[in-house]
């Protein structure tokens, strides 16, 4: 394994000369006694090395640490008629810059369903005017957000500012277990924290078939920390502190991040695209077992299996088959399905990968050109960061037909209103609408988009009869309200 880059050798320097320190004696153990003195002067300079060199690392990454305070309406489900409720929420975590041009990481999570982001920027020290415990706060930048991604729950920010201080992306396949790393961000609001902990786990995956893996720490993660970098010794970013797992609501010694080696890939694909190309070569993967193995009379019991390939997909076209058994994927051993899916995820579309198989007791290679993995955003989410989707009089927000046809069940027509969710008014919860209802025509007069719909509700007066043709649940029923604004 190649040594690491940067500021570690420092730190490890200093943690090798502390512990040479605590180990080494300065007098003959035949000799006179030892001199407490000039022991604790040895080891209280290894100790004071160790701590500068601390200090240091957090001094070049908490400049490009930042607070994220997000603000917009979300989709809440109540919990009686299990309908989506909109809810105005705000939120706030932790983000980190990754280039001088203002672009920052942070989770999905943290900014999910906000129609407004600010970033609060670490204070700049000036040392010539000397040192201050409080620092005074900074103005609050509005961001932008360039792009996120679902899957790893990862979002990519730009603020408009150049020459910003940034943390460099680090090689997150090369940390080991036991290894020192560094969590920084704002825990229950408390502005750029920083807990030191160790690499618990490399790559822990928390759901059997999730192509995501984490990095475990034991650093004290909090609400708050989401969005945060995790950095080595060198002071580079190895991880995205993501969630914990807590019976207290607080730090359990159980934190997970997000690998720097998928960071990277998501956020160069968001900066270039725009949204992530996720790679697929049109197989299903299954992990070989002893009773799979004894009833299809495999050569061994572990192992991965392909039980589908896609006719005409990539695979079928580099001569796949399903039953085959995969030996390698680009010289690496596979065990079980879940690593097959994790190592071709990192794999954009166009990339070649080659794929080492068994089949009736022989081996085959062959080349596999990656294809784009096809992913649906959901339709109706779209709707949550526009203010325009809220119809107030009616309880309800909502989203032309047209944007999201495609993925509707046997619509009567190509244009109407979607009810996305319902309002906390002035309706509330006492809409006579139901999420995903399509609203076609109100007494009895076409309705084509969300524009329409609200000029025509302009039209009547408190007490009024509204009469909405709506389709539900595939079929179409009458939806009479009296008019209460």
């Amino acid at each position: 394994m190649p040594p690491k880059q940067g500021r570690r050798p420092v730190l490890a320097s200093a943690i090798a000369t502390f512990l040479f320190a605590l180990d080494a004696s300065p007098v003959d153990p035949l000799g006179p006694g030892p001199d407490p003195l000039g022991a604790q002067d040895s080891r209280t300079t290894a100790l004071g090395q160790l701590s500068s060199s601390f200090e240091d690392l957090a001094a070049s990454v908490s400049p490009a640490v930042v607070q994220i305070f997000a603000s917009g309406r979300s989709i809440r489900r109540d919990g009686g008629s299990g309908q989506g409720v909109i809810a105005t929420q705000r939120a706030s975590g932790s983000g980190v810059i990754v280039d001088p041009a203002g672009f920052i990481v942070t989770n999905q999570h943290v900014i999910q369903g906000a129609n407004t982001v600010r970033i609060s920027l670490a204070t700049p020290v000036d040392e010539s005017l000397g040192r201050s415990i409080l620092k005074a706060q900074e103005p609050l930048v509005t961001a932008r957000l360039v792009g996120s991604d679902a899957e790893t729950d990862l979002a990519v920010l730009k603020i408009e500012r150049e020459g910003l201080p940034h943390v460099p992306f680090g090689d997150s396949d090369l940390l080991e277990q036991g290894e020192l790393v560094f969590a920084f961000g704002s825990p229950l609001g408390l502005e750029n924290s920083v807990s030191m902990g160790v690499v618990s786990s490399v790559a822990r995956q928390l759901e059997p078939e999730a192509p995501m893996i984490y990095i475990q720490t034991d650093a004290a993660v909090n609400p708050g920390n989401s969005g945060g970098p995790l950095v080595d010794s060198s002071g580079r970013l190895v991880g995205i502190n993501t969630l914990i797992f807590s019976r207290s609501g607080g730090s359990d010694g159980l934190g997970f991040a997000a690998p720097s080696n998928i960071v990277r890939a998501v956020y160069d694909d968001i900066r270039e695209f725009g949204r992530v190309r996720r790679g697929a070569i049109g197989v299903r993967t299954q992990t070989v077992t002893p009773v799979l193995a004894a009833g299809l009379d495999l050569v061994r019991t572990w192992g991965v299996i392909l039980s589908d390939v896609a006719p005409a997909g990539p695979a079928a076209r580099a001569g796949l088959r399903a039953g085959d058994l995969v030996l390698r994927l680009d010289g690496k051993l596979m065990e079980n399905a879940r690593q097959f899916d994790v190592n071709l995820y990192r794999y954009g579309p166009g990339a070649r990968v080659n794929i080492e198989v068994l089949r009736d007791g022989s081996p085959l290679a062959v080349q596999v050109q990656v294809g784009e993995r096809l992913s649906y955003p959901d339709p109706l989410q779209a709707a949550l960061q526009e203010d325009r989707n809220l119809i107030n009089q009616l309880g309800i927000f909502a989203v032309d037909l047209r944007r999201v046809v495609q993925f509707m069940s046997n619509p009567r027509s190509r244009r109407g209103v979607v009810v996305a969710a319902l309002t906390q008014g002035p309706l509330g919860t006492d809409s006579p609408f139901k999420t995903g209802d399509v609203i076609y025509s109100m007494n009895g007069q076409p309705i084509g988009d969300v524009a329409s719909l609200t000029l025509a509700l302009t039209q009547f007066e408190p007490d009024d009869a509204l009469v909405f043709h709506v389709q539900r649940g595939g079929q179409l029923l009458y939806v009479p309200m009296l008019a209460n604004w």
